[in-house]
């Protein structure tokens, strides 16, 4: 549902072409074409109109949204960026940039820019269900779950809050809680976005056979709904089932190439198989989306390793365990490239770190399973 919202505010956003009092010929010419869906006329319209006038900021601002809507995401950007430069408290530019980053796959800067709109503007409707969703794409449920609670404690959760927050309230494994705003869609309708967010609850309560029913559901009511198709591939991995999981991963990219976990599986599944090319870049991606993600940098190091990169994995591996020492995995590859570097000592060392690692995690398993039994 929200995916569906948010393009209903893209689509509003990027209309945004309105006329000037007193325009010259010139620039009422380039407004109307904006407005008629003439993209590419209105973009050179705009850019002759401004090389005589500069310092009018919302003039580049629709230049701007014209250049988004192109997919020419860093000249809308570049666009934007001066026309807030003249006129910083502009909200309504600043939103449009936004939604810039957002459509290019740049989350980070797109909950800059939401969160900037929504601060100056906490009455905006669009900024708070955008931001929301941006802190969603990035992975940050406790940030979605801080923004909206209040706002549905308040009494006033429509559809889209209530599965943005369960949503988040799900992923974030607080299944009680999720629940609730669950089956306040539940009753209301029997929509793919309810069985969407059943299917993701039940997947990882490791309910397999129903979450797929679920998910499959969702799917059959809508089929562009990019996660449905994700946490069907998802619940099939679970199930062995990797070319099915697969081909689901490439549904959801062809809907959203921005979805997170579509970028990651399906880039893990095409490494497996020795496809590293085009693996790689499903890496990147996922990278783009969410900067620094470990598993994302373990699996390029990986890809370098198989394809005999050795410096750059070992770059790679080195900077993940000093962020993340206790990842086993990363300590294990990068005692086989120390070894292979002739670096004995440095591999030997590794080689005890995941020693110790792997004691320390058989002895808290003992401890948990200790604990069940007494219980």
């Amino acid at each position: 549902m929200y995916r569906v919202v948010v393009t209903l505010v893209l689509l509003a956003a990027f209309a945004q072409a309105q006329p000037f009092a007193g325009s010259e010929p010139q620039l009422k010419e380039a407004i109307a074409k904006h407005q008629a869906g003439d993209y590419a006329g209105a973009i050179e319209g705009y850019q002759a109109f401004l090389k005589a006038h500069p310092e009018l900021s919302a003039v580049r601002s629709n230049l701007g949204a014209a250049l988004t809507h192109e997919g020419r995401f860093q000249e809308g950007i570049r666009e934007y960026t001066l026309a807030l430069e003249a006129d910083p408290n502009n909200l309504g530019v600043r939103l449009n940039m936004g939604l810039a980053y957002y459509k290019s796959g740049r989350m980070l800067e797109a909950i800059d820019a939401f969160s900037k709109v929504h601060a100056g503007d906490p009455a905006n409707h669009q900024a708070l269900l955008l931001l929301a969703n941006a802190h969603l794409y990035a992975g940050q449920k406790q940030e979605v779950i801080a923004l909206l609670e209040p706002v549905a404690k308040s009494g006033n959760a429509d559809d889209t809050i209530s599965y943005l927050l369960g949503t988040a309230l799900i992923r974030d494994q607080q299944f009680e809680r999720g629940q609730i705003w669950l089956d306040s869609l539940l009753r209301k309708t029997d929509s793919a976005e309810a069985h969407l967010l059943m299917g993701t609850a039940r997947m990882m309560a490791n309910d397999l056979v129903a979450a797929k029913a679920d998910l499959a559901r969702a799917i059959e009511l809508n089929p562009k709904l990019a996660e449905a198709h994700t946490y069907l591939g998802l619940t099939l991995l679970r199930s062995g089932a990797t070319d099915a999981a697969a081909a689901e991963f490439r549904r959801s990219l062809a809907i959203d190439p921005y979805d997170f976990d579509a970028c990651l599986q399906l880039g893990q599944l095409l490494r497996q198989d020795q496809n590293y090319v085009e693996s790689r870049t499903f890496f990147e991606r996922a990278l783009k989306l969410r900067p620094g993600d470990f598993g994302a940098r373990y699996q390029i190091a990986a890809i370098d390793v198989a394809e005999s990169q050795m410096e750059p994995a070992r770059t790679g591996l080195e900077s993940l365990v000093k962020e993340a020492p206790a990842f086993v995995e990363a300590h294990v590859s990068l005692a086989t490239v120390y070894y292979r570097l002739k670096r004995k000592g440095d591999g030997d060392r590794e080689r005890e770190i995941v020693k110790t690692l792997q004691t320390a995690e058989q002895a808290k398993q003992a401890g948990v399973k200790a604990l069940e039994r007494n219980q």
